[in-house]
């Protein structure tokens, strides 16, 4: 990454990024069984090795982190480690993104309470470590219309911490148009609209995150490579893709990370950005995605500058926000 631009991760679901040993502390504390009797024998149950068949399968390594939030304070570690994560990484500004309603499933946590110890946490993380946040709700769709509903009203319990409302999970199972009402409330809330699409079903699933739900961003979006319509309306609404290429190999949303399409989308005149998507669950950092991108997808130095650049001018940040990074890097 070039120093003299900012360090941007806009894609990093909080829940994800799960550090190994504090899934292992956690159930120590909390006298949870796990599938192993080390942290070492733990990596293979909480982090993808090579690649998984599909994104359900991906998406269930994440339930060995989130099996271990017993309680808030357990929210609350983990989203301040994930802000000191961001730091360790050299990031100067992250969006993390988060379901409430998952992290508080496996142990009957109040969904409002669960945001509330997110949003201190970040807060707490953002106080020591210096390092500029905001957060995205996420509506899990996989737990179908209801608890979407019941996970919407606890994000708007605080929505004034809340930057963006996204929806994730089962996509092929879970289609955008079952949420429009949701979507509804999230923009009347004064929320920014980001929408996983493209990535377990084909570019009808963009199409309708857009015109039905209003995203202004596109997680993941793969499957736009298939509609020149489609990428060439990406590009003229300054609709930002949101790539995650070692996310899309584990998930065998692309089988070949060389043919990723983030190369075809810059040619296209598209919004493309660099992130991690769930670091602690696929094992990575920011600047492993930047050498991905550069060794194996073979960007350019030019192109990288340019999605690093785009990172910036994507983010759900005002003018003056984005312009302050901007002169940060400048003077490092």
């Amino acid at each position: 990454m070039n120093p003299r631009i900012p360090k941007v991760d806009l894609h990093r679901h909080l829940d994800g990024n799960i550090r190994p040993a504090t899934i292992w502390e956690l159930a120590q504390l909390h006298q949870l069984s796990l599938p192993a009797t080390s942290v070492a024998g733990l990596i293979p149950y909480c982090q993808i090795q090579d690649k998984t068949s599909d994104l359900l399968a991906f998406l269930a390594k994440l339930d060995c982190g989130v099996s271990v939030l017993a309680n808030t304070d357990a929210c609350h570690r983990i989203a301040y480690e994930n802000v000191e994560d961001a730091k360790k990484e050299g990031l100067d500004y992250v969006e993390l993104r988060f379901s409430p309603f998952y992290m508080a499933r496996a142990h009957q946590l109040s969904v409002a309470d669960v945001v509330e110890a997110v949003v201190q946490g970040c807060k707490d993380g953002e106080r020591d470590f210096g390092v500029k946040v905001n957060l995205i709700g996420i509506l899990s769709r996989t737990f179908g219309t209801d608890a979407c509903s019941q996970e919407l009203a606890g994000l708007l319990a605080y929505k004034d911490h809340i930057t963006a409302l996204d929806l994730a999970g089962d996509e092929l199972g879970f289609p955008a148009p079952l949420f429009t009402d949701h979507f509804n409330q999230a923009r009347d809330a004064g929320w920014f609209v980001t929408v996983h699409a493209g990535e377990a079903d084909g570019p009808q699933s963009i199409w309708n995150a857009i015109e039905l739900l209003g995203a202004q961003r596109i997680g993941h979006g793969v499957a736009a490579q298939h509609d020149e319509k489609l990428m060439a309306y990406l590009a003229e609404h300054n609709i930002g893709i949101e790539a995650c290429p070692t996310s899309n190999y584990q998930t065998a949303t692309v089988v070949n990370t060389a043919e990723h399409p983030m190369k075809r989308f810059l040619d296209a005149g598209l919004a493309v950005t660099l992130n991690t998507d769930d670091p602690g669950v696929s094992a990575i950092d920011l600047a492993h995605e930047y050498r991905v991108a550069k060794s194996v997808i073979a960007l350019t130095d030019i192109e990288l500058d340019a999605i690093q650049r785009n990172a910036v001018e994507q983010a759900f940040l005002s003018a003056s926000e984005k312009q302050a990074l901007f002169t940060l890097a400048a003077n490092r």
